[in-house]
């Protein structure tokens, strides 16, 4: 690939933004659209392009990058009114960093290849720190030819680029992931509540064990915002709750019980059951457990409380 591509971007929420930034920074031509427009001033302040639409976006590029919601709504970016599909030029490759349904992505594949256009399903871990530095994992699915044809953009927004199957194969990896995400936010919460009931200090149970077997990326930066009392979201409940369902379903097709997601599940919609719930991060599954471990009891004296100022 040259050194500068026209590229496309749709999306430009708390992930793809900062993503869409890298790529404009390492000196790409960048057209950009989002529901939101106010979302891509910054990008357009720095010398992106305003595209109408998502049909807009893809007559102008070689390489479409996607990062929105859902199935539907790739869905419609791609094949909607508007829709990017009909607009690419064969050859071109679509890289979509979205978590959507494995299923639904192979249909998608099959409908682009029609059409002469590669998908790459490219699901992202690595939260928002990942995206704004630029060291998210990148987990691929689709042709190996397009993935490398693509590559030396992929490494402009993440650290370690994987290649892990043909199409759907990277969103079926993403799910797996997103198991993992799950089981260890119970985990933070269980080992701060614990930790407070037994006099500990939380910051100082937080740097010991984080280096320890039962260390993780959840413990050492979501267990430090559920210290601050930091509920704000680098990934929202509602996404992490779309997420599991794909999970679930993907389950269920496989004849596979998972009772630790379920348990997940319903705790997270706990916090979804409040006001603006579903929009807090998903560290904000501490809010479940505190109100079923009897929210009015005190801590222990001088010991910070999780959910509330250290």
């Amino acid at each position: 690939m040259a050194t500068t591509a026209d590229l496309g971007f749709v999306g430009l929420g708390i992930m793809g933004a900062p993503m869409a930034g890298h790529l404009l920074r390492a000196g790409h031509r960048l057209t950009v659209h989002s529901r939101t427009r106010s979302k891509a001033d910054p990008l357009l302040a720095a010398g992106a392009a305003w595209g109408h639409s998502p049909a807009d976006v893809a007559a102008r590029c070689g390489v479409l990058f996607i990062n929105v919601t859902d199935s539907p709504d790739v869905e419609q970016v791609l094949f909607g009114p508007g829709g990017a599909a009909d607009a690419l030029r064969p050859g071109s490759v679509v890289v979509d960093f979205s978590t959507i349904s494995p299923d639904a992505t192979r249909d998608f594949a099959r409908r682009l290849a029609a059409r002469q256009v590669h998908l790459l399903d490219a699901p992202v871990t690595g939260g928002d720190v990942g995206a704004r530095n630029a060291t998210l994992t990148i987990m691929v699915g689709g042709p190996a030819e397009a993935l490398e044809r693509v590559r030396p953009l992929l490494d402009c927004v993440g650290k370690r680029i994987v290649h892990v199957g043909p199409s759907g194969a990277g969103q079926a990896l993403k799910a797996c992931n997103q198991v993992l995400c799950a089981a260890n936010m119970i985990g933070v919460c269980e080992a701060l509540l614990l930790a407070r009931r037994s006099g500990l200090d939380l910051n100082h149970a937080l740097d010991t064990l984080g280096s320890g077997a039962g260390g993780s990326w959840a413990w050492t930066n979501l267990g430090r915002r559920i210290i601050d009392g930091d509920l704000k979201p680098a990934f929202m409940i509602r996404l992490i709750q779309k997420d599991l369902r794909i999970v679930q379903d993907a389950a269920q097709r496989a004849g596979l019980p998972l009772p630790g997601t379920a348990l997940a599940q319903q705790l997270f919609r706990a916090v979804e059951a409040e006001p603006g719930g579903g929009a807090l991060g998903t560290q904000a599954m501490i809010r479940a457990y505190e109100r079923l471990a009897g929210a009015g009891r005190a801590p222990e004296p001088g010991c910070p409380q999780p959910g509330g100022p250290a």
